[in-house]
């Protein structure tokens, strides 16, 4: 059965070494749903977090041929344990002064944020599961979505 998954991938901060990451998916035909790199609580250690889909079998070869990579230092299927995940989602609404209660009607009831006023739009931000993020973004489509700008999932495993 295939579903997505999502692996925690500790890296040296090195040059090249996202696309080598990147190349790995690509040459064995495996897609990435959703990628973010980031300093992580060590110096000159970076962490990516891989969103892909697949079958088990699929997840175990990409999570072997991760640890061939010279840069790996560590490789975690964050997805096969209770986890904590969300996204980050920033959308320029057309917002006429006429609509903005409904506008913000969507925002609070999403626990969201405007981040900018402009005369004719507004800029919400979300955070959440990736869920939440499509139905908030499904809700603004009719008022008319200018731009939108996605962070990719990040997640941790929840607790010890």
């Amino acid at each position: 059965m295939i579903n997505q998954h999502t692996i925690s991938v500790q890296v040296n901060d090195q040059p090249g070494v996202l696309q080598r990451v990147s190349s790995l998916f690509s040459r064995r035909g495996f897609n990435i749903d959703s990628i973010t790199v980031g300093g992580s609580e060590e110096a000159g250690i970076s962490r990516m977090i891989i969103v892909t889909s697949g079958d088990e079998r699929t997840i175990v070869q990409v999570e072997n041929q991760l640890n061939k990579l010279i840069d790996v230092i560590q490789v975690l299927h964050v997805s096969s344990n209770p986890m904590v995940a969300r996204e980050l989602a920033f959308i320029k609404v057309k917002a006429e002064l006429s609509i903005r209660p409904e506008i913000l009607g969507v925002v609070d009831t999403f626990r969201a944020s405007v981040i900018d006023i402009g005369p004719n739009t507004l800029i919400i931000q979300v955070v959440g599961e990736l869920r939440k993020i499509d139905a908030m973004i499904e809700l603004l489509q009719p008022y008319g979505i200018l731009e939108l700008s996605r962070t990719g999932t990040t997640a941790m495993i929840r607790g010890d």
